[in-house]
């Protein structure tokens, strides 16, 4: 998806999602309820809710336990080990480089 990058509150990139605009929205649109949280059997995203729902901050840049477990509790299936790091550290340094 070309254009204006989509910000969340983990610094993963819906812009870069295949199911973003298809059976997902994005978490700020759908409050931390995802398409992918039916699929782990979960009701809201954990990395959502504890910050913006329990810490009430924008984005878990702010955080000051930012990487916490939460960030490696749920990872893509159809990703190894080594393709799963690369993506958290992508969000790491995104998160870290907002104000």
């Amino acid at each position: 998806m070309a254009g204006k990058r989509i910000e969340t509150v983990c610094g993963y990139s819906c812009s870069d999602c295949d199911h973003h605009g298809n059976e997902c929205r994005g978490c700020g649109s759908t409050r931390g309820k995802p398409f992918w949280t039916n699929f782990v059997d979960i009701d809201t995203c954990p990395v959502y809710e504890c910050c913006v729902i329990d810490r009430m901050l924008p984005h878990c840049g702010r955080c000051p336990d930012l990487m916490c477990e939460r960030f490696t509790r749920f990872k893509d299936p159809g990703m190894n080990e080594e393709e799963a790091q690369a993506v958290l550290l992508r969000m790491e340094e995104e998160l870290r480089a907002r104000k």
